[in-house]
C-alpha cells in the first residue's frame, strides 16, 4: 500500500502545528498533498495491473503444487508431468462446450465464451510448443514448491523448464518471456 500521502500529511501537520483542514486551495501544501494522492493512486493502479497480469501464472503454479503434494512431494516422472499438463490445458473444455451447446443457433458467442476459447487456444499452443512450469523432476524444486505460499518473489528460487509435447525438456528463466 503506497504511503506517500500519509507521509506528506504528517509532515505538513508537523510544520503547521497540528490541523491541516484549513489549507488554501492553491497553497504549496495543498498541491503537495494532491501530488502525493495522485502518486498513491497511480502506484495502486500499477500494482493491481501487475497482480492481474501475474494471476494466471500463480494459478498454474498452485495447480502443480497440488500435483506434487498428491505425490508426497517426490519428483514426478516426465510422463506424469505431461498428464498433469494435459489436465491443466483441458480444464476449461467442459465449460466451453456447455456454453456452446447452450447458445441458440445463429447467435454470436458470448464474451465469456470467446475468452474461454482464446484461453484454451493459448494453452494448447503452449502445450505443443513448450509448457512453462517449475522443474517437477528435481527433488529440491518440489520441496521448495511445497513451501511456496503464493508469494511472487519466492518463485525466483525455483528451477524452471519448458516441456514440449514431444517430451523434450529445456531450461527456462523466471519470469517467463512473453512474445
Amino acid at each position: 500500500m503506497p504511503k506517500t500521502l500519509e507521509k506528506a500529511r504528517k509532515a505538513i501537520a508537523k510544520k503547521r502545528g497540528g490541523a491541516i483542514e484549513a489549507l488554501h486551495a492553491k497553497s504549496r501544501d495543498s498541491r503537495r498533498l494532491h501530488k502525493a494522492q495522485v502518486r498513491d493512486d497511480r502506484l495502486e493502479k500499477m500494482s493491481e495491473a501487475r497482480r492481474k497480469r501475474d494471476q494466471p501464472l500463480i494459478t498454474r503454479i498452485a495447480f502443480f503444487q497440488e500435483a506434487t503434494r498428491e505425490n508426497e512431494n517426490k519428483p514426478l516422472e516426465l510422463s506424469a508431468i505431461q498428464k498433469k499438463i494435459a489436465e491443466f490445458c483441458h480444464q476449461h473444455d467442459e465449460e466451453y462446450h456447455e456454453m456452446k451447446r447452450a447458445r441458440r443457433q445463429g447467435r454470436p458467442p458470448s464474451a465469456r465464451e470467446d475468452l474461454l476459447r482464446m484461453k484454451m487456444e493459448a494453452l494448447h499452443k503452449e502445450e505443443r510448443d513448450g509448457f512453462y512450469l517449475p522443474d517437477l523432476t528435481n527433488e529440491k524444486t518440489t520441496e521448495m514448491l511445497d513451501r511456496w505460499d503464493g508469494n511472487w518473489a519466492f518463485l525466483t528460487n525455483l528451477t524452471w523448464v519448458k516441456i514440449q509435447s514431444s517430451g523434450r525438456s529445456a531450461p527456462a528463466s523466471f519470469p517467463p518471456q512473453t512474445n
